[in-house]
């Protein structure tokens, strides 16, 4: 029996009744406590006042990530900041430094970089799996690597694909850290700090506390390895897994996206893309860039309801902590932005590992609501979307494999309502979050699903006559959002990834960013998948497009325009001389925060959406959009003809860096009235001194190119439109996914009145200028972080249950989230979903009121507002999650609280890991005296409010 295999406690009989429908013979799920002899052993936290103020005295808990450096502190990874705090200028954009050159780069001559596949593959034991180990750096030369010293270099890159490349997985994973396997960086690593070294391979925490939740129950099904790695050339190694392997749609032969980028070596291969943000600017150093595989395109991991999934994510980062161009942390925690995940998994911020190390992050890929809705997978909604000849484990009332029939759907356990879409994930390092995403440890992530399969013609909803009443489960459930229909689920070809995110560079064209302002870092370059100002081509059809700031501090409010070549459109425009106009083109909100929307929201014009009076604004035009919120729109091109141009354009415009500003009229953009602009470079050192007349990261970033529906040999190709309309959706008309909660519903309203009641208020009371950030806790002092303090504990109501059996829902917590001060915070909580109740004691604009969010604005623009109150529920797995301000800058100094889901009757608390290059020990946890109890019961607003 493999360690961890056992049961204990009170928990025992419902742990077993699980262990009948575990897919590894002889081993036993537990969900209770660790053994007293476990690493990660509960513990009697110290509870109070005085020992939450006792930790200030205790040395940071991420010291160890600094060891190496002359002092082993946090200051000596900036020895190399691109703009010391004396050459800091005062000008806010970019925050602290100099206008970005453009080395004469000219807009719109780049295409968009699609996003590449990581492509897992199904896991399978009996593989023969490849043995090289990862490969240790070198010296070798730049930009990949580092010319002098092996600590601050890089592994060489065709000996990264190559290890990356071998077929399965070694060492296997298993339900507990993999401690017993040496980290293969480990003589390297003893050279640098000068001392020996005992690194394990894996840097997951040890102990049951930290093992695999329901690991055989859901055990992993595919994966998928990945390194972090500094910026080196695409050798293409991924090119045949992706799920097109550009042979089919608009990937395929003829199609629009063939030919992934300017620098590829051929179509249908992403070799010789290196990583730079346009052809005319310089190729990004190793230790300027940090990315998935050390690569372009950005990263996309396709996932499918029911079937978990494994990434074994390598770091293969510089050993040398100060190799990193003055920014950024080679300590790193892999965030899944929202998953419903299991803590281990989650990438909480003290769960990090060291270069050399891997952690395995194993995702269930279920439906919220898996213990107690739909538990016997009979709900069509609630699907596998498969291919014929797949098969799928499903623990249902008759657990097993289950073919994949000829509707092309497995139907699995959970609740259809909580299906997810859109996601990403990212780097949660303690202190670090804002400078690693920023430098490129972020990738996006597509769910699918029965309702949202990425295939446009199976199955459509819209055909269903049942598919809008209430009382009937529809025949068909697909919704059939834009996509493409060359393969049975995944079609990107109408279906595009945009992560849209402020970067800064220096005069050399590396990346840059100001590790000494706390509030915040603004960027004065917009860049699209990492390119600056690309084009896009499209088709005259519908498209999706999946839009994700990936920003620290900036705040975007998108339009999207129509440029054209008279001057009948709505706005009248002089460009080069010549006058045109534009005309602002409507669209859909089909999802939110990755959440299909109840109803489609329609911005074009015809509904007041936030009741303030003035419809027309909304025309063409998204709300204010903050840093790691997710908007899907649905926008219809068909009127279009071939050779138009539309432009999205941003209208947010940023003062500062720790708030938003006013939105710029999208006319005035267009016009020229808003034009920022360069001054002369007054001090000759080849860079102009500051940007005047405005915020540069408003106005247009990026084209749109309306293509013929033929190819370049005069074949037809797919403008042929079989997605939804998203018309038929909105308030009124039928429904895509409906919320389960009423807010304005009586009964359901008063499910909410006995609910925990928490209150966490984000400003700077307490707060210290090293760290200045602090979230009071359900009215008691403002703490900065501290990962050792528990600061509220949930607990769920029921254990895992068997296939099939019937239990009653899970209550629900109000969470109230209030501003103090004048700054902007969007305030993201770990693991679950919410429904918000109120924003400042009113119902919410409608696309937030027909919405699921993980997400939530508090702030002084109009679409913010100074509370928010949002609806929750906790259930499957438990350990340690947090919550925090996603403007980064904020999250890292020090806007960020741990809370801790518990497991039914847990009185004791998990200690908190503590890593090092020898290994994790535990250190013991303090909390709140209201971490059990919350602030009371209830929620802050009444019905007809």
């Amino acid at each position: 029996m493999r360690r961890g295999a056992y049961i204990l406690g009170a928990l025992g009989a419902v742990s077993l009744s699980v262990a009948v429908t575990a897919q590894v013979v002889g081993e036993v799920d537990i969900f209770g406590d660790p053994p007293p002899n476990d690493p990660s052993a509960l513990i009697e936290p110290a509870i109070g006042d005085q020992a939450n103020e006792d930790l200030k005295l205790l040395e940071h808990s991420n010291h160890s990530s600094y060891e190496g450096t002359p002092n082993g502190e946090k200051a000596d990874v900036y020895v190399e900041a691109a703009i010391q705090p004396l050459q800091q200028t005062s000008e806010k954009i970019p925050t602290g430094g100099k206008p970005s050159p453009d080395f004469g780069a000219k807009r719109y001559t780049t295409p968009l970089l699609m996003f590449e596949e990581f492509g897992p593959e199904k896991l399978d034991p009996s593989v023969q799996a490849g043995t090289n180990p990862l490969p240790r750096p070198k010296i070798g030369p730049l930009p990949a690597q580092d010319p002098r010293s092996a600590a601050r270099s890089a592994p060489d890159g065709t000996e990264l694909e190559a290890f990356l490349a071998q077929p399965g997985m070694y060492p296997f994973p298993t339900h507990q850290s993999n401690t017993l396997d040496a980290n293969p960086w480990r003589d390297d690593v003893a050279e640098f700090l000068g001392r020996s070294v005992n690194s394990p391979a894996e840097g997951r925490p040890p102990g049951e506390g930290w093992a695999h939740q329901r690991w055989n129950e859901m055990y992993p099904q595919a994966f998928f390895k990945t390194a972090q790695a500094g910026s080196r050339v695409n050798n293409g190694f991924r090119d045949q897994k992706q799920l097109h392997k550009y042979k089919v749609g608009e990937f395929g032969p003829g199609g629009l996206y063939h030919k992934p980028f300017l620098t590829s070596k051929a179509n249908g291969t992403t070799a010789g893309i290196d990583v730079r943000f346009h052809q005319n600017f310089p190729v990004q150093h190793q230790n300027s860039v940090w990315t998935f595989d050390g690569t372009m395109p950005p990263k996309l991991l396709m996932v499918r309801y029911g079937e978990p999934i494994l990434m074994r994510h390598y770091n293969a980062l510089p050993i040398d902590p100060a190799a990193n161009k003055g920014f950024g942390l080679h300590t790193i925690s892999t965030h899944m932005h929202n998953g419903h995940n299991p803590a281990e998994s989650d990438g909480v911020a003290q769960a990090f590992f060291f270069p050399g190390q891997f952690y395995d992050y194993r995702w269930p890929i279920q439906l919220a609501g898996y213990d107690t809705v739909n538990t016997g997978a009979t709900d069509p909604r609630a699907g596998f979307p498969c291919s014929p000849g797949e098969t799928l484990f499903v623990n249902d009332a008759s657990p097993g494999k289950k073919a994949c029939p000829a509707n092309g759907v497995i139907k699995i356990r959970g609740d259809w309502r909580e299906t997810m879409s859109t996601q990403w994930f990212h780097d949660h390092m303690l202190d670090f979050t804002a400078q690693n995403v920023y430098k490129g440890n972020a990738v996006m992530m597509n769910y699918y699903s029965a309702i949202d399969r990425g295939n446009e013609k199976i199955d459509c909803h819209y055909t269903d006559p049942n598919a809008n009443d209430p009382s009937k489960v529809p025949t068909k459930v697909n919704l059939c959002l834009p996509s493409g229909s060359g393969m049975p689920w995944g079609n990107r070809d109408y279906d595009i990834n945009l992560v849209i995110a402020d970067k800064a560079w220096g005069r050399d064209g590396q990346l840059w960013f100001n590790v000494f302002n706390k509030d915040g870092f603004l960027g004065d370059r917009i860049l699209t998948n990492f390119v600056y100002h690309p084009y896009l081509d499209v088709r005259a059809r519908r498209y999706r497009f999946r839009i994700l700031p990936g920003s620290v501090s900036r705040y975007f409010a998108l339009a999207l325009v129509h440029e054209r070549t008279d001057t009948k459109g709505e706005i009248k425009a002089t460009v080069g001389g010549k006058k045109i106009s534009y005309d602002r083109v409507p669209f859909h909100m089909v999802a939110n925060d990755g959440n299909i929307l109840e109803h489609a929201v329609p911005f074009d014009g015809t509904v007041d959406l936030d009741a303030n009076g003035d419809k027309l604004e909304h025309k063409g035009t998204l709300p204010q959009m903050a840093i790691a919120e997710r908007y899907d729109i649905v926008v219809d091109f068909k009127k279009f003809k071939a050779g138009d141009k539309l432009y999205f354009v941003n209208t947010q415009e940023h003062a500062d860096p720790v708030k938003t500003n006013r939105r710029i009229p999208v006319a005035d953009v267009l016009t020229g009235k808003y034009k920022p602009a360069v001054l002369e470079d007054k001090d000759g050192d080849g860079v102009a001194d500051r940007w005047t007349d405005g915020d540069p990261g408003v106005g247009k970033f990026m084209e749109l190119r309306i293509q013929s529906c033929k190819n370049a040999a005069g074949k037809a190709v797919a403008c042929v439109d079989t997605s939804m309309n998203p018309a038929d959706y909105v308030a009124g008309k039928k429904k895509m996914v409906p919320l389960k909660l009423n807010r304005d519903d009586p009964v359901h309203h008063a499910k909410l009145q006995n609910a925990t009641h928490r209150e966490f208020k984000f400003g700077h009371s307490g707060g210290t200028d090293e760290q200045p950030w602090t979230i009071k806790t359900d009215g008691g002092p403002g703490y900065n972080a501290d990962m050792r303090r528990i600061t509220a504990a949930p607990q769920l109501s029921t254990g895992p249950t068997a296939g099939g059996s019937v239990q009653n829902e899970s209550p629900y917590e109000v969470w109230y989230l209030e501003l103090q001060g004048s700054w902007d915070h969007p305030v993201h909580v770990h693991f679950e979903e919410g429904i918000i109740l109120r924003r400042d004691g009113k119902a919410p604009p409608e696309w937030e009121k027909w919405a699921r969010k993980d997400i939530y604005r508090i702030g002084p623009d109009p679409h913010a507002g100074s509370s928010v109150e949002v609806a929750l529920q906790f259930r499957e797995f438990a350990g340690t999650f947090v919550e925090h301000c996603h403007a980064t800058q904020h999250e890292d100094n020090a806007m960020l609280m741990r809370w801790d889901l518990e497991r039914p009757g847990q009185t004791l608390a998990m200690p908190t890991p503590m890593p090092t290059w020898d290994g994790v020990h535990y250190t013991g946890s303090a909390a709140l005296a209201t971490f059990k109890s919350g602030a009371g019961t209830g929620t802050t607003y009444q019905l007809g409010q």
